[in-house]
């Protein structure tokens, strides 16, 4: 489920003070927000800066009952307080990160806005979450025919179709159905066979553990043969080499040879 905020308002004394001494005491009527990564902010009525505030801290309290409330925000060295002097006002509700709108979540009972942010799409309502590929390209206007959830397009060799969930398309298989024995080990000769780590697919040497040569398999599609004898790939940054350490990344010479 989202996690949730907590909205404070009051007539609030705001001390902020560090191990070294330093003290800066401001009171007034003010809203603190007290979110879910224990980032303690105070608003005043001007500017949209806050008054103060404590990021990402090590630990954050709030303490609340019929005669006010107190939130605390604590690191190495710094601590944010901010007190209130009336019974001020306390309120939470759920927040979530926010990113660009994708669908929506086939989920049933939820139907909620799918967003992509940052390596994963999220569902705004129900809280499902699929981690996204290097690359990958989320789809606003087709959805996977099995689950209902939106479909992405991923670069390894081969431009490949596939749902958003790991579990309902592979990108193993399908980066296997491109590339596994496609090519030759540059050191022994053997298969280079698609494998998995962690999720992540790469081409490893079918002589393992004799021969431990192995590659990550780069995001984008064949731009021909390196001079080595392994594919190179047009990505993002430019062409390169299957081997991201090879000296001679350069097209091969038909009429030369390597």
């Amino acid at each position: 489920m989202p996690a949730t905020c907590t909205l404070l308002a009051g007539d609030c004394t705001t001390r902020f003070e560090t191990t070294t001494g330093d003290e800066r005491t401001q009171r007034g009527r003010v809203v603190a927000l007290a979110k879910p990564d224990r980032t303690l902010l105070v608003h005043d009525r001007s500017g949209y800066q806050p008054v103060a505030w404590l990021t990402r801290a090590d630990s954050l309290t709030v303490e609340a009952d019929g005669d006010g409330f107190a939130v605390t925000a604590h690191d190495a060295g710094r601590t944010l307080s901010v007190r209130s002097h009336d019974d001020g006002q306390v309120v939470e509700f759920p927040v979530s990160d926010a990113g660009v709108p994708v669908g929506e979540c086939p989920a049933p009972d939820c139907g909620a806005a799918l967003v992509r942010t940052g390596g994963d799409v999220v569902c705004l309502g129900c809280g499902d979450s699929y981690g996204l590929p290097s690359g990958a390209t989320v789809h606003d206007d087709a959805t996977c025919d099995d689950c209902g959830l939106p479909t992405m397009t991923v670069e390894r060799g081969e431009s490949l179709d596939l749902c958003v969930d790991y579990a309902c398309d592979s990108l193993t298989d399908a980066v296997r159905e491109v590339l596994d024995r496609r090519f030759d080990c540059p050191d022994c000769g053997r298969d280079l066979r698609v494998r998995e780590h962690r999720g992540r697919a790469f081409l490893g040497c079918d002589g393992y553990p004799d021969c431990e040569t192995a590659f990550s398999v780069p995001a984008g599609v064949f731009a021909g043969e390196c001079a080595c004898g392994l594919p190179r790939f047009e990505t993002a940054t430019g062409v390169r080499c299957l081997d991201g350490t090879c000296e001679r990344d350069r097209p091969a010479d038909p009429e030369r040879g390597p």
